[in-house]
């Protein structure tokens, strides 16, 4: 049964400077430098309690590192078409972006871009690099369309890549 919201999935933004590879395996290193450490040292000196506290930090980042780059709880980035507003979420630790169909003056649909401007003269640029997949972005393009016409929000498409306004 169709709730009448319809979720189209983002990648995760790759914003940061190390891949999610990297991370992982800093992570890793981190993890065996202290599993190698805490058995290889025991009880040789008085600070042995370092060793649990930096496995507890490690276990942190590693934890971090999934939950922002891999969907472990759910998707953590997508575009969402509502009955009566566009809501855009860029990840687990980001606030929601919501944009309500009133409020919205012209959404203009480029081939890696959305954007929309509000009838404040605000201007919001939803990066469509992060949409995954041909099918995807097809049902993507149809749902703006569908959003413009059920609200009569004007749409201006371009098609051409290099085309700027």
């Amino acid at each position: 049964m169709p709730t009448g919201t319809t979720r189209i999935r983002l990648r995760p933004a790759n914003t940061s400077r190390i891949p999610f590879w990297g991370q992982l395996a800093i992570g890793a290193f981190w993890l065996t430098y202290v599993l190698f450490s805490m058995w290889g040292d025991t009880k040789a000196n008085d600070y042995h309690f370092l060793h649990w506290v930096f496995l507890v930090f490690t276990f942190v980042y590693i934890g971090y590192v999934l939950v922002h780059n891999a969907p472990i709880f759910g998707t953590q980035s997508y575009l969402e078409f509502t009955p009566g507003y566009i809501v855009h979420k860029a990840g687990l630790f980001r606030a929601k972006q919501v944009f309500a169909a009133e409020r919205i003056a012209t959404l203009e649909l480029r081939p890696m871009m959305l954007r929309l401007q509000l009838k404040d003269g605000e201007v919001y640029a939803l990066n469509l690099r992060e949409v995954k997949g041909k099918m995807r972005k097809t049902r993507f393009r149809e749902q703006v369309r569908d959003f413009a016409t059920k609200h009569d929000v004007r749409l201006l498409e371009t098609n051409n890549p290099t085309a700027t306004a």
